[in-house]
């Protein structure tokens, strides 16, 4: 609960904080859905469910007969947390080799992410490869080469520049014939407005199932906790291309805008499997609905 607490302190004090001055043990009235409605919005829970949250709560509210504020404010943390659901178990067992691959803009934290991943994947025994699909950049490949020294991970890359689902076939083949349980596939930081990347991101994808048949066996999506709303538009695009199979939100700790946690659930029907919470190698955090909405409270 503590790294919770200390990752979401600036979206609790910006905006869930002001909830509770905001109500203060007052009457309901008309105002008081507006406020809450408004809150929402600009910690950016989304227009849709925002509006959703505070339907339920009115609904709540009649059915209950809530008189005070107080009331209120208890219902609202079990209705956020009715909207989550702990992520399910990664479809990452029961086969010699398991593939993720790691999808999502530049700048989302990918790489990092993939790397955190792999040192707790590596702190649970499993054995780790990573491959450098992103080869457009050269730095993209030294990036995940520093990681995969960091976390005991080998990397198998090829040059910038190189076709990258060339590089993440040969990482498939070379984890599946040295016994690796499970490769980390990095891609190019696609922009989800271009076609051709979004096409070979496809093409990425084909090639792992061509050595292993029903692989990837999970598509993570990173998206930028500080972005807000915008990553939701980012993700629409990327779920056309591949079957995103669950959400890795990054970079909480510095962020506002932690609501858009809940529209990832609410419009984009993912489960988040894991939040960024801080630098350290160990701040890459498995999702926890009751700690994260707790989170977002003062704790009176």
């Amino acid at each position: 609960m503590g790294i919770f607490r200390s990752g979401m302190s600036k979206t609790r004090q910006s905006f869930f904080g002001r909830i509770a001055t905001l109500l203060g043990g007052s009457k309901i009235d008309d105002e008081t859905w507006e406020d809450i409605e408004t809150v929402l919005i600009q910690a950016d829970v989304g227009v849709n469910t925002s509006q959703k949250i505070v339907e339920e709560l009115r609904s709540r509210a009649g059915r209950e007969g809530m008189r005070n504020t107080d009331q209120v404010q208890k219902a609202l943390r079990e209705v956020l947390m009715g909207m989550l659901k702990t992520p399910p178990v990664m479809n990452i067992s029961g086969r010699d080799l398991s593939i993720i691959l790691v999808v999502g803009v530049n700048g989302s934290g990918k790489t990092t992410s993939i790397g955190k991943l792999a040192y707790r994947l590596n702190l649970a025994g499993r054995k780790v490869m990573l491959a450098a699909g992103d080869t457009f950049r050269a730095a993209a490949i030294e990036q995940i080469q520093k990681w995969g020294e960091r976390v005991n991970a080998p990397v198998v890359a090829g040059k910038a520049g190189s076709d990258p689902a060339a590089v993440v076939y040969d990482a498939t083949a070379a984890a599946k014939a040295r016994d690796y349980e499970i490769l980390l596939v990095d891609t190019a930081g696609r922009l989800h407005t271009n076609f051709n990347l979004m096409g070979e991101l496809a093409k990425i994808k084909a090639v792992c199932s061509r050595v292993i048949p029903d692989a990837p066996h999970e598509v993570l999506l990173v998206l930028d906790g500080t972005t807000g709303q915008n990553a939701l538009e980012q993700a629409k695009r990327f779920q056309e291309v591949v079957d995103v199979t669950g959400v890795i939100v990054t970079k909480l700790d510095g962020s506002a805008k932690g609501g858009m946690v809940f529209s990832v659930f609410n419009d984009l029907k993912l489960p988040v499997q894991y939040v960024g919470l801080g630098e350290g190698m160990d701040n890459l955090v498995l999702f926890n609905p009751e700690n994260f909405v707790l989170s977002l409270f003062d704790e009176n």
